[in-house]
C-alpha cells in the first residue's frame, strides 16, 4: 500500500483548491470572508445579477424580455413583378425559388398582387395574396399552394 506522501495527482496542470475555514492553519481566522456580513456567513450568497441595489442590467435590456416564437413562420414577400423578372420558364416550384438564391432552406414564399402579368405562369408557392391569384389566373395560369 502506497504511503500518503508517495501518492501523485492526476492532472498536475489544476492547482489543489485550498480549504478554506478549517482554523488558523488553513487561510487564517476569517478565511478570506471578511469580518461581518451577507457574505461572512455560510449560505450567504447573492444572485450573480445583483449590483447593490442599482437596476440590473438584466432588466434594462429590453431584448432580454419576452419570448421567441417557436412556431413562427418566415416568409420572403415576392410581389408578381418580381417574379416575372426573375423567372424567364413557364413553370415554377419551390425547388426553382432555392436553386436562384431566393429562399434559404426554412424560408417560405409568398406571392403578392403587385405588378401585371401577362403570360400563363403554373406557381408552386407556400401563400399567396387574392389579389395575385386573381392575376395570374386571369392570364391562364395555376397557383399550387402547398404547406
Amino acid at each position: 500500500m502506497p504511503q500518503l506522501h508517495d501518492i501523485k495527482r492526476k492532472n498536475k496542470n489544476t492547482p489543489k483548491s485550498n480549504q478554506v475555514g478549517r482554523g488558523n492553519a488553513s487561510k487564517g481566522t476569517y478565511s478570506g470572508r471578511g469580518i461581518k456580513g451577507q457574505l461572512s456567513r455560510s449560505g450567504g450568497n447573492l444572485n450573480p445579477t445583483f449590483e447593490g441595489g442599482q437596476l440590473r442590467l438584466v432588466k434594462k435590456l429590453p431584448h432580454m424580455r419576452g419570448f421567441t416564437n417557436v412556431f413562427k413562420k418566415d416568409y420572403v414577400a415576392l410581389n408578381i413583378s418580381d417574379l416575372i423578372n426573375i423567372f424567364t420558364q413557364d413553370s415554377v416550384t419551390i425547388e426553382d425559388f432555392k436553386k436562384k438564391g431566393v429562399i434559404k432552406n426554412k424560408q417560405m414564399i409568398k406571392v403578392l398582387g403587385n405588378g401585371e402579368i401577362s403570360k400563363s405562369l403554373n406557381l408552386e408557392v407556400h401563400a399567396i395574396s387574392s389579389s395575385a391569384k386573381s392575376k395570374i389566373e386571369k392570364a391562364g395560369g395555376e397557383v399550387k399552394v402547398i404547406n
